[in-house]
């Protein structure tokens, strides 16, 4: 090859990177949103997919998808976005759409409530607990079929944060992409002062802590712009945003690796409280300084006893008759 062969394939692939997609190659990504109920998952999906329709709401555990075309005459790279509904009562159904085929390309979007404090960590924990536990046990039979794609699996977690940032030994990155969404920013913003600095340094640690993305949005043009973002760097690979804000007083958006525990500062409680708290993980403890301000609905308060089976949207009258019949 000449020097300009040379030049022209380097210009390409600046202009062009694929991850190491082949041209002609089709990329598929699949992405699953989580979180509270009437969090604004769907919404926030349909904006991504720039689809003008209402929002319905969402019963276990719905798929769409969306398609791009990166360039002029290429094929359309895919993206399957999974939408798990009932807020933590279906967390069982995570296994359907994470699998070892995918696991590659697949990516968390969690949408937390910020208008309800109160069921934020307890939605968090259950439903990122739920998703490690099942992606663990994947790369654990990943690891015996195909070592290789598990070492990349694991490599790749690191590689949000490099390897010379002062919390590279401190945090502990969740084992697939991870993008956190502050949903109603717009209800959030009327909260005392006080209580949006907890909530925003409390969700920045955790974050920072799971090598995880944050933004906080609304149902504003502007918010929901800078959502997609994120959303669509994980989806279409396209560019991530170099832009931070970290303000307590305006909407956050952190890109993954942009943050550090010394920016977080301590957890927001004085020496003496954190001294009483029994914590063994620094998790624990900022867990135990933000249920001091809000006290969590215990776990079966957010379990969603409404029967599907009974949701006027997906109504069939010869099935509904017989049911009744049935239960007669």
């Amino acid at each position: 090859d000449t020097l300009w062969d040379l030049a022209i394939v380097e210009v390409e692939k600046r202009e062009n990177p694929d991850d190491g997609v082949k041209q002609g190659e089709v990329w598929e990504k699949s992405i699953l949103f989580m979180g509270n109920k009437n969090g604004g998952k769907t919404t926030i999906i349909l904006r991504c997919l720039e689809r003008e329709e209402a929002p319905k709401p969402t019963l276990a555990l719905e798929y769409t998808f969306g398609r791009r075309a990166r360039r002029h005459n290429t094929p359309k790279d895919i993206a399957h976005f999974w939408e798990l509904g009932g807020g933590t009562s279906l967390q069982e159904l995570i296994r359907i759409p994470i699998t070892s085929h995918n696991i590659r390309s697949f990516a968390v979007v969690l949408v937390l409530d910020l208008s309800k404090p109160n069921e934020l960590w307890t939605t968090m924990e259950n439903l990122l607990q739920v998703t490690r536990s099942h992606v663990n046990k994947i790369l654990t039979k990943v690891e015996k079929t195909n070592p290789e794609v598990a070492a990349e699996l694991k490599q790749r977690m690191r590689n949000n944060l490099q390897r010379d940032h002062p919390d590279y030994e401190l945090v502990d990155p969740f084992p697939i992409p991870l993008v956190i969404i502050g949903s109603k920013y717009d209800i959030f913003q009327e909260f005392d002062s006080e209580m949006r600095k907890i909530i925003s340094k409390t969700l920045r640690f955790v974050s920072h802590y799971y090598g995880a993305s944050l933004v906080f949005t609304s149902k504003s043009e502007a918010l929901l712009l800078k959502a997609r973002v994120l959303i669509n760097h994980l989806a279409f690979g396209y560019d991530k945003s170099k832009s931070v804000s970290v303000d307590p007083s305006k909407p956050l958006f952190i890109p993954a690796g942009l943050d550090s525990l010394s920016q977080i500062g301590p957890p927001p409680a004085s020496d003496s409280d954190i001294g009483k708290m029994r914590a063994n993980t620094p998790l624990e403890l900022w867990r135990k300084v933000f249920e001091q301000t809000f006290p969590p609905k215990s776990f079966r308060d957010l379990q969603d006893t409404k029967d599907p089976a009974q949701d006027t949207q997906y109504a069939e009258y010869e099935i509904d008759v017989m049911r009744g019949q049935k239960n007669q």
